[in-house]
């Protein structure tokens, strides 16, 4: 991959979109992790307004201080940032004390995670609406179209996607042209809907590296019973998210009336 060349694209394609859809600019959560920052990043380079926000939920105190050392690094690079941190630690356990929390604890701590990312969405969108921005998203391919790795409606719920085409190994190639923090480059990757330690390979059971490799086999056709050991696990890993997340990945489902029964 040309990374040069590939950030040149994906900026002129979000400035061109921005310029024809008539908007003012570009509102992007950031969370402190490499997607958030590669993609404010981007957006910053168009030349039009970012807002940049930070969104703390009982937030590892580690990647509150990564996001806003990217923040502080993006304002001194470009004079189109701002910035706003709205904590919604408070709002999220009003939202838990308002609703039963009884039945699967797992399933209930699953449910209340996503409940964290569609807060956030929900916050994006209030910013977006006043100001006539658009929310960016920071989803990359292995996780938006791999093992739909994100919450629907929550982080997946955004107006354009910059690096959807992007493999994770390919985002980081660009943090490196781009000049992202070594903090953050170096941090392993987390969603952060838990409120702990956890880290997406912890929470999937494979690395970013093993799930590309998994999505390369599944698309030149090969089965799992063309594997073992580890890369059978890996495989079977992938092909089982990607088809419990697969209402993710494809458009909601509409029940189309036959024009004879109308």
């Amino acid at each position: 991959m040309n990374a040069e060349k590939v950030v040149d694209y994906i900026v002129s394609w979000l400035k061109d979109y921005a310029e024809k859809s008539h908007v003012n600019g570009f509102v992007i959560g950031i969370s402190g992790g490499i997607d958030s920052a590669v993609t404010s990043t981007l957006c910053a380079k168009t030349g039009f307004p970012v807002l940049c926000v930070e969104m703390p939920i009982h937030q590892d105190k580690n990647q509150i201080s990564r996001g806003k050392e990217h923040i502080e690094q993006l304002k001194n690079n470009f004079q189109n940032i701002t910035s706003e941190e709205i904590n919604l630690t408070a709002t999220f356990e009003e939202f838990k004390s308002a609703v039963p929390t009884i039945g699967n604890l797992d399933a209930v701590n699953l449910s209340l995670a996503n409940t964290r990312a569609r807060l956030r969405m929900t916050t994006l969108y209030y910013f977006a609406g006043i100001r006539g921005y658009l929310v960016a998203g920071t989803g990359n391919k292995v996780e938006d179209y791999g093992v739909g790795f994100f919450t629907k409606y929550g982080d997946g719920g955004v107006d354009i996607s910059p690096i959807a085409d992007l493999m994770k190994s390919e985002v980081y190639e660009i943090a490196k042209i781009l000049g992202v923090p070594d903090s953050i480059q170096k941090a392993k990757p987390t969603d952060g809907l838990f409120g702990d330690s956890r880290t997406d390979e912890d929470q999937i059971g494979a690395s970013y590296d093993e799930l590309e490799w998994a999505m390369k086999q599944l698309d030149l056709g090969k089965k799992i019973t063309d594997f073992s050991d580890r890369e059978k696990e890996v495989f079977s890993i992938f092909t089982k998210r990607n088809r419990a997340n697969k209402h993710k990945m494809i458009p909601i489902p509409i029940c189309e009336i036959p024009e004879n029964i109308k």
